[in-house]
């Protein structure tokens, strides 16, 4: 007995595949992405080319690669001491970074799972404290570190006044407030101690969120230029911005191949932190609670 089977045949028009219509509709969009990418990426490309030519061939409109890239970079290594203010900077940026994320984890643990007096408006003094720059407050933060406590010239200086973090405080209490409260429930019957359910629990599950934090706090740390420079008077402790600003010579013969080179070094370490924590950084801005 023959049994019948129905064919079935697709319907004539429009359809739910990528066709001529659906590619005219895309192309703008890629255009317009290229042409983003080219006018972002041409100083970074103009300070790659220039960091390869000799001092004489940088002021001319010649745009093409040189060969004195090793030469620049081993005069401001060596020379101009760019390698011991880049792992200053290093030193002052993972200070920062470890010190802003062990603050906010602890702040963000108090302000979600204990109840205080006035802990609503505390929070509120911790948003606005995010309205105030550093420069507002360098004049009154310099008469504290330098003739208070004493710390001129040292990394305490750097590192110490920007251990508190109110955007860490934010970003952390946000992703608490997602993490469901069965889970303190639970920790607390089986006798789990508040420091121990932010180390066995609350961490484990926040690790997106640490590496978004890492991110934008080691680069601001990286960053740092007014306040180095006003408060850290020897080169020895300097950070590698204020460095890297020396290279440049007041009124003087400015080789601006080597600093095109310095230029181009300095930006490998956030660029290597975000490379490894890009992942993170993207879940850990995620408005779900899958993050």
């Amino acid at each position: 007995m023959a049994v019948k089977t129905d064919t079935f045949t697709p319907p004539t028009g429009k359809t739910g595949g990528r066709g001529p219509g659906r590619r005219g509709a895309v192309w703008p969009t890629h255009v317009a992405l290229i042409l983003a990418v080219i006018i972002i990426s041409t100083p970074l490309i103009f300070a790659l080319i220039k960091a390869t030519q000799a001092s004489s061939q940088v002021i001319s409109p010649n745009m093409l690669p040189g060969t004195s890239f090793i030469d620049n970079l081993s005069s401001i290594w060596v020379d101009a001491k760019l390698g011991r203010y880049m792992l200053n900077s290093t030193i002052v940026a993972i200070c920062v970074t470890t010190g802003k994320t062990i603050l906010a984890l602890m702040a963000a643990l108090a302000f979600v799972y204990f109840r205080f007096p006035l802990k609503g408006a505390a929070f509120t003094l911790v948003l606005l404290s995010l309205m105030l720059p550093t420069e507002v407050l360098i004049i009154a933060l310099f008469d504290l570190v330098s003739r208070d406590l004493k710390w001129a010239n040292t990394f305490a200086a750097i590192i110490v006044p920007f251990l508190a973090s109110a955007t860490g405080t934010f970003l952390f209490r946000q992703h608490f407030l997602n993490i469901p409260t069965s889970l303190a429930d639970a920790a607390r019957i089986d006798g789990c101690g508040p420091l121990r359910y932010l180390t066995r629990i609350l961490i484990p599950m926040s690790w997106n969120t640490i590496g978004a934090l890492a991110v934008i706090q080691f680069v601001y740390a990286w960053d740092q230029y007014i306040w180095p420079l006003v408060i850290v008077q020897q080169d020895e402790k300097q950070v590698v911005q204020v460095g890297l600003r020396k290279l440049i010579e007041v009124g003087g013969q400015t080789d601006w191949g080597a600093v095109m080179a310095g230029a181009i070094i300095t930006m490998l370490p956030p660029l290597i932190v975000f490379t490894l924590l890009q992942e993170q950084f993207s879940r850990g801005f995620a408005l779900s609670e899958d993050k």
